[in-house]
């Protein structure tokens, strides 16, 4: 009960600050008021009497002040009301499509004595929030004495890879927040900074504008201290309220909550982004994340008893069609870690695993090895005059043994910067010599696919494989690496005459 006394008075805290603010802004109108009437009344300033030319010019400052508060008040509080505050785009999910998650919710917010979640969406990412149900309100709205409960959203990683278990012991601590959303004060408390943040974020311009912002700054510095200590004493009420369900298994779930990231990361950035990047998306992410663990776990042994895991029921399965659900979240995850698909058609064309080896990582290759060509051809791509137009490979390796590494990296940057402007925020910029590296392999893979003694695969960690025999060659990287950096083309030479590649031989794009 301390906790819960402690964010209440926090709350109060952040409430008296919106209360002085409109009291700041109505005191000039009530003294206005007040000064009008006492002329009228004849009681401050009468007409005629000795002192009614001083009073009038109190009047008339007093009424010019208001007049400024009242219009400064009344655009600040129009330009909060305006504001929305940011929400997460999330895939809701109906009572009819999991009606078992449904229950499962229900019935850990009835042991921890907490309203349940007014509903359940999913979100392409590794957490899991309640989400106010009615983000858009003003700074001073008003809501009716009993909230409605909150949603929650839960990341769709967790539900594919966690077992039913587990999923219940790591959201006993954020449906028991429920409590605090609905309790009147911490819920007007907390839509009061969350509009006053969604106001500082929209564009202001002009006198007003810099008004508005000023205005906003100082209500936010003044109550931002309250706002923090009150959900941190929210968040350690509802650590508290969660101890009491499946404690044990929670810390369990906690190692799971690790491993279900970095498999999400690495998926994304290595395996989805790459068919982003040709306006394709993987039409089953978060089962992808169970394939990338699994391998994860055979590789590294990061994931140890994840055999024992499989005898429990996962997660997924209190969904009723999991398969439309990780369809819907996999497209929602490419329009928010991507944004609009490249090409002209603009909308996204959606992948099945199983196409994913010719679909992506040989398309990816021959778009790659394309620009790279387009950059050996490109004005510019060398410091002195151009040899003659030849097959690419032996002229990519002759440019990179006489030194031409640099000004070979610069001309390919200048052509994606051209070709490709759009930045995916899910990798940071790559160097010039780091794309050279990443299209010299690419050209090299064409090459050994074009003899037809090697196929394009799939790596759950690492994306697009070259495969010769059914077996990755993990030394190509080195090779190619020794080239681009070091201008030393024999290694790789003598690798691409070891896989049977003719360097006379033009690449097909």
């Amino acid at each position: 009960m301390a906790a819960v006394d402690a964010a209440r008075a926090r709350a109060q805290a952040v409430l008296r600050v919106r209360g002085l603010a409109l009291a700041v802004a109505a005191l000039p109108a009530a003294l206005a008021v007040v000064l009008l009437a006492g002329r009228i009344t004849g009681r401050l300033g009468a007409p005629g009497s000795a002192d009614s030319a001083g009073w009038d010019a109190v009047r008339w400052v007093v009424c010019a002040v208001a007049a400024v508060t009242l219009l400064a008040a009344y655009l600040v509080a129009r330009a909060h009301a305006r504001a929305v505050p940011p929400r997460t785009p999330a895939v809701p999910v109906e009572p009819a499509d999991a009606p078992e998650l449904y229950r499962l919710i229900n019935e850990l917010a009835e042991r921890l004595e907490v309203p349940a979640p007014a509903a359940i969406a999913l979100t392409p990412d590794c957490d899991s929030w309640l989400e106010d149900a009615h983000p858009r309100l003003g700074v001073f709205a008003r809501r009716p004495a009993d909230p409605p409960a909150p949603v929650l959203v839960i990341g769709s990683p967790f539900l594919w890879w966690m077992r039913a278990g587990e999923l219940r012991a790591l959201l006993a601590p954020v449906v028991a927040g429920t409590a605090a959303a609905v309790d009147p004060e911490i819920a007007a408390a907390r839509r009061f900074v969350r509009s006053l943040d969604a106001a500082l974020g929209e564009p202001h311009r002009g006198p007003a504008g810099l008004l508005v912002g000023r205005v906003t700054r100082t209500l936010l510095s003044a109550c931002r201290e309250h706002s923090a200590e009150l959900e941190r004493a929210v968040a350690g009420w509802a650590s508290d309220q969660a101890k009491a369900v499946d404690y044990g298994l929670r810390i369990a779930a906690q190692e799971q909550v690790g491993l279900a990231y970095a498999g999400w990361d690495r998926l994304l950035t290595r395996v989805a982004l790459p068919a982003w990047r040709l306006g394709r998306h993987p039409a089953h992410l978060d089962a992808g994340v169970v394939a990338a663990l699994t391998e994860l776990s055979r590789r590294d042994r990061l994931a140890d008893g994840y055999e024992s895991r499989l005898g429990d029921r996962p997660a997924c399965d209190l969904l009723e069609e999991p398969g439309e659900m990780d369809a819907a979240v996999s497209l929602l995850a490419a329009e928010l870690f991507f944004g609009d698909p490249p090409g002209p058609a603009r909308d996204w064309q959606e992948l099945d695993w199983d196409d994913y080896p010719a679909q992506v990582a040989d398309r990816g290759w021959r778009v790659q090895a394309a620009a790279l060509q387009a950059a050996l051809d490109g004005p510019g791509s060398s410091p002195g005059s151009r040899t003659p137009a030849g097959p690419t490979l032996t002229r990519l390796l002759a440019r990179l043994a006489d030194g031409d590494g640099e000004p070979l990296a610069v001309a390919l940057s200048s052509h994606l910067a051209r070709t490709a402007p759009v930045a995916p925020p899910l990798q940071p910029a790559r160097s010039g010599r780091d794309l050279l590296v990443e299209h010299v392999a690419a050209t090299v893979c064409c090459a050994v696919l074009d003899t037809g003694i090697a196929t394009p695969g799939l790596d759950w960690l690492d994306g697009p494989v070259l495969l010769i025999g059914g077996v990755r060659r993990s030394d190509l990287a080195i090779a190619v690496a020794q080239a681009v950096e070091q201008g030393k083309d024999a290694p790789l030479r003598a690798w691409l005459e070891a896989a049977g590649v003719r360097l006379e031989r033009p690449v097909r794009l």
